[in-house]
Order: C-alpha cells, then sequence, then structure tokens
C-alpha cells in the first residue's frame, strides 16, 4: 500500500466516529437534519407533500403558491401541537386519507375553489404536522427541528409543482395526461394500503 493510500485510510478511520454521529436520530441531527430527514422517512409524508404539489399546479394561478403555502402554514401548526405534546385522534388514518383524497384529486384532474383547495390541504397538514412534532426526539431543539421539516416539505411542494407544471405543458402530448392520471390512481391506491396497514 502506497503512502498516500495509508494516510487517506487513516483520514477516513478518523472520521468514521464523526460519521456515525450524523445519522438521524443522533447528537447535534437532533435539530435540523432530524427535523429535514423526518418527512422523507416515511412514504406517506413524501406522496402526500408531492401530491400538494402536483394538486397545486393542477389548478393553477394563485393556488401554486396559495395551496403549497396554507400545508406549510397548518402544518406548522400541526407540529407544534405534536411538540407539545396534545393528543389529536386519528392521526394516522388522516395521514392516509390525505395520500387517498389528494391521488384522486390528482387522477380525476378535480378542480376546486382556491380556498377550498387551501383548507382542505391545511386540514390534512394538521395531521402530518402533529405526527412530525410529536415523533420529535426529547432532546431536540423544537424550533430547528420544526424549521427542518418545513424546508422537506417546501421542497417537496417544489417537486410536485415542478412535475406538474412540466406534464401541464406537455398537455398536448396524451401520454403525458395519461401518465399524471395514472400516478394519481397509484397515490390513492397506496392511501388505501396505508390505510389498511399494508403498507
Amino acid at each position: 500500500m502506497s503512502r498516500l493510500a495509508r494516510a487517506a485510510l487513516a483520514t477516513a478511520l478518523t472520521l468514521v466516529p464523526g460519521v456515525a454521529f450524523a445519522h438521524v436520530g443522533v447528537g447535534d441531527t437532533h435539530g435540523f437534519a432530524h427535523g429535514f430527514m423526518h418527512p422523507i422517512g416515511g412514504l406517506d409524508h413524501v406522496l402526500a407533500m408531492v401530491g400538494v404539489g402536483l394538486f397545486a399546479a393542477r389548478l393553477g394561478g394563485r393556488a401554486l403558491w396559495l395551496v403549497p403555502l396554507a400545508f406549510v402554514a397548518m402544518m406548522g401548526i400541526g407540529g407544534a401541537i405534536g411538540m407539545a405534546g396534545i393528543g389529536l385522534p386519528y392521526v394516522e388514518i388522516g395521514i392516509a386519507a390525505s395520500v387517498i383524497v389528494l391521488g384522486l384529486a390528482v387522477a380525476l384532474q378535480l378542480g376546486m375553489p382556491v380556498a377550498a383547495a387551501m383548507a382542505m390541504v391545511g386540514l390534512f397538514a394538521v395531521f402530518h404536522g402533529h405526527a412530525h412534532g410529536a415523533e420529535m426526539p426529547a432532546d431536540a431543539a423544537g424550533l430547528s427541528f420544526g424549521a427542518g421539516f418545513i424546508m422537506t416539505t417546501a421542497l417537496l411542494h417544489g417537486t410536485g409543482l415542478a412535475l406538474g407544471v412540466t406534464l401541464s405543458r406537455l398537455a398536448t402530448m396524451p401520454v403525458s395526461k395519461i401518465a399524471l392520471r395514472l400516478g394519481g390512481g397509484a397515490m390513492a391506491l397506496a392511501g388505501l394500503g396505508l390505510l389498511s396497514g399494508a403498507f
């Protein structure tokens, strides 16, 4: 083994303890990083948050930013409730229902007034936020943990928006409409699986 290779190996081995503490749920990651990783740790959260973006893209106009904003705002409130240890009934059912309803809204290309869409996603967001807040580690900093899961949520909404806007611009191509409908249908089926405990 060359001198350079030995030096690289030694350096890598000295970093191993630091890498171990970089895992979610250990050490300093209880703050922002833990919160940031929490939403992507569950299929239900990822599907619902991308679904919000897809749904907002379908509605267009002011819904592009108001619908995701309503979700993020209400999720923050739900998160604060969960962090405070206040119980909320039917959280898991509410989360699964959000995946089903958003999937169907995308698959059926459901249209509705922006205010109604904001109210619908806001209701679901409370359940998602409560789950994040209630699962926060006891020694985590609430504000940084909350900022982390809000940031990830916004990024997932952005992913759904980008995908939805791109597919809507390709609306003249039948395959894009079919892809969007199939994606929404698959999301709704996944929500049914979550509700039944299959996932």
